[in-house]
């Protein structure tokens, strides 16, 4: 969880990442975006985030199948497993609130 809370933070951390997320209905940069500087839309941003949790699991699973093979140590393998747990607890935290926020707004009043 913590280093896809990073890798999120490390992408935000720019100003030119902030900007560069548009408002509803524009896609025009805020008077405060850098000139010349890259566009991440929140889209791009999530689906970065998704490849690195599928690489992440990835990574983990390989490094149990490898541990059973004995080609890799115990530690090794502690520490992909960990890191994919954390990985799969942070989709399951964001899943939750993505689900969340559609009921409260299918909830609303018209």
């Amino acid at each position: 969880m913590i280093s896809a809370v990073s890798s999120i933070s490390s992408m935000i951390d720019s100003p030119a990442a902030v900007t560069a997320v548009p408002a509803f209905g524009t896609a025009q940069p805020t008077a405060g975006a850098v000139a010349g500087a890259s566009q991440v839309s929140f889209s791009d941003m999530m689906a970065q985030v998704a490849t690195s949790a599928v690489d992440t699991m990835k990574a983990g699973e390989a490094a149990s199948i490898a541990g059973i093979q004995g080609k890799a140590s115990v530690q090794q393998v502690v520490e992909a497993v960990m890191s994919a747990e954390q990985t799969l607890q942070t989709a399951i935290a964001i899943r939750d609130k993505v689900v969340a926020a559609y009921q409260e707004i299918a909830r609303m009043a018209i």
